[in-house]
């Protein structure tokens, strides 16, 4: 079972830079979600190939697997509809000026 992906850990690293750049936590918070989620899903395929898992074990690995992955894609479709709710230059990964500029208003007061 392999997670299907919209972002590249690069890219989710470059959406992390931003926010926190601008102090804008929403996309961050997601981002790091997702990638917390995919660290999930690799540990529980790699515990599901140990020769001396028993059968209940293979299976509780199998299905938070599952989880994880349900999971990673709505916070990655999750992600990529902020993106766009907030306007963001999706080739470039910039979160848009307008954002920008209320972390500029409320940190020079």
């Amino acid at each position: 079972m392999d997670l299907e992906n919209k972002f590249t850990a690069l890219q989710l690293s470059i959406i992390n830079n931003q926010a926190a750049l601008y102090d804008c936590a929403c996309p961050v918070h997601i981002s790091m979600q997702i990638s917390n989620l995919r660290k999930l899903f690799d540990y529980q395929n790699t515990c599901r190939e140990m020769p001396s898992e028993s059968a209940v074990h293979l299976k509780v690995h199998q299905r938070i697997a599952e989880a994880a992955k349900q999971a990673h894609q709505l916070m990655e479709q999750c992600l990529d509809e902020i993106l766009d709710l907030e306007g963001w230059d999706r080739d470039k990964l910039e979160m848009p000026v307008g954002l920008r500029s209320l972390r500029e208003e409320s940190g020079s007061d």
